[in-house]
């Protein structure tokens, strides 16, 4: 996969700050745990509805105290860590699809001197 400066490699190489954004986002309770409820609205969101098996399966590749549920430390994990999950290919694989902001209105104008 190449990196790209914007999305989710912007987050792994720039800031944990966008990580804990799109946790708070995915956490709508805001127990700092994310619930198989709360993962299944997150893949409905994202286009990717999945069965409960699946939900179930997704948050056991990355839940390494066996709570049930992806806590904050085991999303940062998942997110930055080498190891590729499920989860994170689906999110990383959306993000990059987004749609990008095009320019609006005419380029600028330009004259032979301001040429490389």
């Amino acid at each position: 996969m190449q990196m790209e400066t914007v999305g989710w490699w912007w987050c792994e190489l720039r800031s944990r700050m966008c990580w804990t954004d799109q946790f708070m986002e995915f956490d709508e309770n805001h127990s700092g745990d994310i619930d198989i409820m709360e993962l299944k609205r997150m893949m409905e969101k994202l286009g990717q509805a999945k069965t409960h098996l699946e939900l179930k399966k997704m948050i056991a590749e990355v839940d390494t105290n066996n709570s049930g549920t992806i806590h904050y430390h085991e999303f940062l994990d998942m997110m930055l860590g080498k190891r590729s999950s499920i989860l994170k290919i689906i999110l990383m694989f959306e993000e990059k699809n987004k749609e990008k902001e095009r320019p609006k209105g005419l380029p600028p104008k330009r004259d032979l001197a301001s040429l490389p």
